[in-house]
Order: C-alpha cells, then structure tokens, then sequence
C-alpha cells in the first residue's frame, strides 16, 4: 500500500511509518517536524516563525511538493491544522488530496473543534485544559483557542474535514468521546505508536535519591499543568530535599529530550489528561514511572483490567502533593511500577501492531 501521512505531532506520524515500513507498505511522512521539537520527516514542510514571510515561503514549498501528493492509496492528516497555515486555508489542499488519491482520512490527535465542544457543552469529561467541573479555565491560551477553533474558521474546517473524509482515528480516549458521538460509523480508537527499537528499557530499582523529571514547553504551560505541578513538586522537594531531586528542562529538542530522561525514576505530564501522552509512552517503556493522566477510561478502552503502571493526578494542588509525597515515602513502589510501565507499552502500543490496526482501519473504510 502506497501511504501519505501529512503534518506531524509529537512524533506520531513518524513512528506510525516505521511501523508501516516494517511490514512492507510504502510510506511518505511530510511535516514541518513539529517546530522546534523536529521530528524526523521526509518531506520538510517547515516554517521557521509565523511571520508573512516566514508564510508565503511555506506556502511556495507546500505547492512544489503538491502534484508529489498524488496517487497514493491512503493519505493521513494529522488534523484540520496539518499544514503550517491557517486551517481554513488548508481546506483547498484537503479537497485536492481527495480528488487525487484513494482515500484520506483525519487524525483526531489534538485539540480541535469536536474536542473543545466536548469540554464546553457536556460533562463528559470532570475536568479538561478547558474547564474543571463547571469552572472554565480563562487562560489567555484558551481564549485565543476558542477564538479560532471554537467560533472561527478552524472550526468550520473541521466540521468540513471531519464530514467528507473516510474515517477518523482517535489516539486518546478523549478525542475518541468527542467524535464517536457525531461520526460513530467511522470513528475508531487506536493506540499511540511507540518504536520500541528506539527505547532502551530498564526496570528501575529502589533509589537512593528519587529523581523528578518534568519538560516544560515554554508556550503551552498552562495546556499542559506543568505551571501547577512544577511548583508542587518544588514544595514536596524541599521538605523531602534527602529524599528527591528535580531534573527540570525547557524547550528542548526531542532528541535532546530522550537523553536527559534517561536518568529519571519519575516523571510528570499532562495534568488535565485522562490518558498519557507520546512523551509519557515514551518515559513509560524506558521504566520511568508516571505522574499524570491515567483515568480509569483510559484502561477500560483498552479492556485493561490487571496493569496499573500511571500515577493518576486531578488538577488539584493537594491531590497533586498528597500523590507526590507518597511516591517519595514508599520508593519501594518504585520497581513494580516501572516493571509494569514497560509491559503496559508494549502491550498496547508498539509500532507494529498500532501499524496493523491502522491497515486494518483504512481497508474498511
């Protein structure tokens, strides 16, 4: 099979495409890396700033390499944002894929109009980056994002895009509650990919001195928590200042990324997450153990009912400490968790099978 996957996030599409090469298909990956994350890719589709310049030259490099993006069998975009412009000036590229190949289908892999409708018109979700319980969330991030995806032209072409194409692909449990409801005919949940050759696994021991991990993205803090853990875990660590250290990074590459992980017993991401993300996978099947997003729907859309590898935290500063604390005070805990975040990965998430259920995905569809 002939595969396109078109625009990148955190590494998704890249490792999706090993795992297609791996058993046999043909696979194109066109991104701009993620920005500064730079995942690998092999087409560059990058634009360096948003600046007018920065846009046109982006634009010119999208319509060199756009008769390439035919007659493929299977074209993936990674959202309605799969390109570096805005979404509704993506819409004409979206129309021509379809004209010009098999079928296209839309990753439902972030923050888009049916997610935030989902936060903001029903209790599905206890709490979200949107609203905790009843109370929004007025950062100036979620102004700016409901602005465009809520009310403006990234949510009509996400209605637009999710209405025509063949099938959508949900990698978390809640992308999937967002879109099952409208789309329940082509709406499928689908593990994150996790390349496991790339991993170097170690189930940790009990440690002299429990080492915190925490990435901050300097420009999605308030999306991700890490502005309300980072100063709890500073608390937990000065009281327990024997007992635990902080490895604190910021903006750094993904390659860059992995590396200072690697000395890590404990890291912490996305408080306002049922589920973990690339970045928390990738601790996971290196050992590390996980403080975040591990709801109960997490394991029950996978039909998990024995591994329990996460750390559920609520977005809740005691919460948050009280989970942190107890980590620290019984380091013992430490080994199992690690043991079982390793197995829980390749389980669920290696490359290879994420691959074939996606093959299998886009032949019914």
């Amino acid at each position: 099979m002939k595969i396109l996957l078109l625009g990148e996030f955190s590494g998704l599409h890249w490792n999706l495409a090993e795992g297609l090469r791996a058993l046999g298909h043909d696979v194109c990956v066109a991104s701009d890396g993620c920005g500064w994350r730079n995942y690998p890719r092999d087409i560059a589709l990058d634009r360096p700033t948003d600046s007018l310049r920065d846009g046109i030259c982006c634009l010119l490099r999208i319509l060199r390499h756009l008769p390439g993006f035919r007659g493929y069998d299977v074209v993936q975009i990674i959202s309605p944002y799969f390109l570096r412009l805005r979404s509704e000036r993506t819409l004409p590229v979206y129309r021509y894929l379809q004209r010009h190949n098999g079928k296209v289908f839309l990753g439902a892999f972030g923050t888009d109009y049916y997610y935030i409708r989902t936060c903001m018109e029903t209790s599905t979700f206890h709490y979200s980056d949107f609203k905790i319980g009843d109370r929004y969330r007025d950062t100036a991030f979620n102004q700016i994002t409901l602005q465009d995806w809520y009310y403006g032209g990234a949510a009509r072409a996400t209605r637009a895009i999710a209405e025509t194409c063949n099938g959508i692909i949900a990698c978390l449990w809640e992308y999937y509650a967002s879109y099952q409801p409208y789309f329940s005919d082509k709406t499928a949940f689908i593990p994150l990919p996790i390349d496991l050759r790339e991993v170097t696994s170690r189930v940790r021991g009990v440690p002299e001195k429990l080492n915190f991990f925490i990435g901050i993205q300097s420009a999605r803090s308030n999306l991700k928590g890490t502005d309300v853990m980072l100063p709890v875990l500073q608390e937990v660590q000065r009281k327990y200042s024997e007992l635990c250290s902080i490895t604190e990074v910021h903006d750094v590459p993904y390659a860059r990324y992995q590396q200072l992980m690697d000395d890590a017993d404990v890291q912490l991401d996305q408080l306002y997450s049922y589920t973990p993300s690339m970045n928390s996978l990738l601790a996971m099947a290196k050992g590390v153990t996980v403080v975040g997003g591990g709801e109960p729907e997490n394991y029950e859309i996978l039909n998990e009912t024995e591994l329990r590898p996460i750390i559920n935290v609520l977005p809740d500063e005691q919460d948050i400490y009280q989970k942190l604390e107890d980590i620290v005070l019984h380091k013992e805990r430490i080994p199992e968790l690690s043991a079982q975040s390793i197995e829980y990965v390749a389980k669920y998430h290696d490359h290879v099978k994420v691959a074939r259920q996606y093959l299998d995905f886009w032949e019914k569809h």
